[in-house]
């Protein structure tokens, strides 16, 4: 039986993957040039802030499309029992083998180099790899959470998403905010029980998606919301680095949330993708090249740096590499026999 695939879902994917090349590539220049930061110009400052706000939105797009997918489902214990077999446990082998896998170039790039740090080298092989344990999680609650959620009209599901949201995303920003203004200490203690934390409440709202909860805001408006969460990402980074603040940008800042949402809402609404064929191909290597692409980052990062040009002109470089690279080793361990769709997670 032939799969339906889902257009939109499919350019939702790839522009999920080509984001996360495109921070770690970011991430990957402005970690080694680190050094030389009172020398940045205000432009790649700029550039690096709005790199982060643009590679920010790759997982959440990942963890709306599993809620879009996933939840909308009946599952009972035989369902449940085979969604485990066929998601969970092979998942979690592939997790192991491709830890070892990093493990052992980790190790092979020591021995060849004597100049690498060690801190920043294992920092970049395997900055992706907290993704794995996080996924496989959601995927072992998967079942049930849809059994749960089909008993609730999704007007009451969006009100609990309200109230979970203000405590994962807007407590830890007001306490952020008091941070920097040197009121210190001030937390609330509070459990998100099983609701998955902030990448639960990603999921969840893939499932609202799905469930049409958002159709009537109109697409000016969902533009908007887009627009101002992009630039308040941007503009909160540039103003706490001019106070010498350490802020790392991550998924339960709010902004994250609603620029990620109002972008993924749009992309349901599209009837159509242009040059579905060559998207098409992206999404279905999307998740293989997670898996590879940092095998390539730090053997590329000593060559690309040293390119007489400006770090956002590096940042493009390596990411093109990255996303040339690592298609292309996909699609060729891919065509391994047996071996090949295994190792890749590829279905």
């Amino acid at each position: 039986m032939t799969k339906t695939r889902i257009e939109w879902i499919d350019l939702v994917r790839a522009i999920a993957i080509l984001t996360v090349l495109f921070i770690h590539a970011t991430d990957g220049i402005y970690i080694i040039s680190s050094d030389m930061i009172i020398d940045y110009t205000w432009g790649s400052m700029i550039f690096n802030f709005i790199s982060i706000f643009i590679g920010r939105i790759g997982v959440p797009f990942f963890l709306m499309i599993t809620g879009y997918l996933l939840l909308d489902r009946t599952y009972d214990d035989v369902k449940t029992q085979n969604f485990w077999k066929n998601n969970c446990k092979n998942l979690i082998i592939i997790t192991v083998l491709w830890a070892v896998i990093y493990s052992l170039s980790l190790q092979a790039v020591f021995t060849n180099s004597s100049e690498i740090n060690p801190v920043e080298a294992g920092n970049l092989f395997f900055s992706h790899m907290w993704y794995m344990p996080m996924i496989i999680g959601m995927y072992l609650s998967m079942p049930f959470v849809a059994s749960a959620l089909k008993h609730f009209d999704k007007k009451t599901i969006f009100q609990a998403l309200i109230v979970f949201s203000l405590l994962a995303f807007i407590m830890p920003f007001v306490s952020t905010l008091l941070d920097i203004q040197g009121i210190k200490n001030v937390t609330i203690q509070y459990s998100l029980g099983f609701s998955g934390g902030v990448y639960g409440i990603y999921i969840i709202l893939g499932y609202l998606v799905k469930k049409g909860m958002f159709k009537k805001i109109s697409s000016a408006k969902l533009w908007i919301l887009a627009i101002v969460s992009f630039l308040i990402c941007v503009i909160f980074q540039y103003y706490t680095f001019s106070v010498a603040y350490n802020f790392a940008l991550w998924y339960e800042f709010p902004f994250i949330l609603t620029g990620s949402f109002a972008l993924f809402e749009l992309c349901s609404r599209k009837k159509s993708v242009r040059f579905y064929s060559g998207v098409k191909v992206l999404s279905k290597y999307s998740f293989a090249v997670f898996l590879i692409h940092n095998l390539f980052r730090l053997p590329l990062l000593p060559f690309v740096v040293m390119i007489p040009v400006t770090e956002p002109v590096k940042a493009i470089i390596l990411w093109i590499l990255l996303v040339i690279l690592s298609f292309g080793a996909a699609a060729l361990i891919y065509r391994i026999p047996k071996f090949g769709r295994f190792i890749l997670y590829m279905r």
